[in-house]
């Protein structure tokens, strides 16, 4: 299969490298300031393009590679507020685009855990929920994509939570029924993710503690590979099913 990266720097290397380990051939690499090669053959003759940048350039990524007629997969997080435009991409312009907040095998597990964990809470009301996750230094939106899709599951099970909120950003306005997100940003961590059920009784933890990235490298290509030949938006349900 023919891949194109888009975003050259830790995070694509190792996708690079995991790539050509599975027999594919990086046909293109797009990084900073590099937009004119989205036009050219070498990125058009990609089967799926692997993106990993930032929430400010990420659409523009996606149009332009949209514009070449390649297909998106994508783990940028951060610019959740135009999905729709790229749904709308999908649904009326015959575009591909498969999108995770976290593409490591083990979180969409963690994913699923949390999902059954927050469902049964739901009957335990003496239980306090919150949330921490720890990334890099570089890592620029806050909370992380995960701890979203975290926080959302909890929110959408749990009758006394009603939505998230960070806690920098707590006021003396802020509902008590507001599931609190800690995010803290240190040195060059993977990625740790911590739910906490707390009573006067006990704490009950669960915790998703990355050790590189090649697990989320691994996921990436997993994805192109599913996604090469499909039409639609995608995403981790659709390649490994309910979990």
């Amino acid at each position: 299969m023919k891949i194109a990266l888009i975003g050259y720097g830790k995070m694509g290397h190792e996708i690079e490298k995991i790539a050509r380990e599975r027999g594919h051939e990086i046909v293109c690499t797009i990084d900073i300031n590099e937009e004119e090669k989205f036009s050219s053959d070498s990125f058009k003759s990609a089967d799926v393009a692997i993106e990993f940048t930032s929430p400010k350039s990420a659409l523009s990524n996606y149009t332009n590679a949209f514009k070449a007629g390649v297909p998106v997969v994508s783990g940028t997080t951060g610019w959740l507020e135009h999905l729709d435009e790229i749904k709308s991409e999908c649904d009326n312009n015959g575009k591909t685009f498969f999108y995770a907040s976290n593409f490591s095998l083990g979180v969409n597990i963690f994913f699923a855990l949390n999902n059954y964990l927050s469902k049964l809470m739901n009957l335990f009301p003496d239980y306090v929920i919150s949330m921490e996750e720890t990334h890099h230094i570089h890592k620029l939106d806050a909370p992380s994509g995960t701890a979203i899709t975290l926080a959302e599951d909890i929110v959408s099970n749990v009758d006394r939570i009603n939505g998230w909120v960070l806690e920098e950003n707590i006021t003396t306005d802020t509902p008590d029924n507001k599931l609190k997100v800690k995010s803290f940003r240190e040195g060059e961590v993977p990625g740790i993710h911590t739910v906490i059920y707390e009573s006067e009784a006990d704490t009950i933890k669960i915790t998703h503690d990355a050790k590189s990235r090649s697990g989320f490298a691994l996921g990436a290509v997993l994805a192109a590979e599913f996604t090469k030949g499909k039409k639609g938006f995608l995403g981790m349900k659709d390649m490994l099913g309910d979990l």
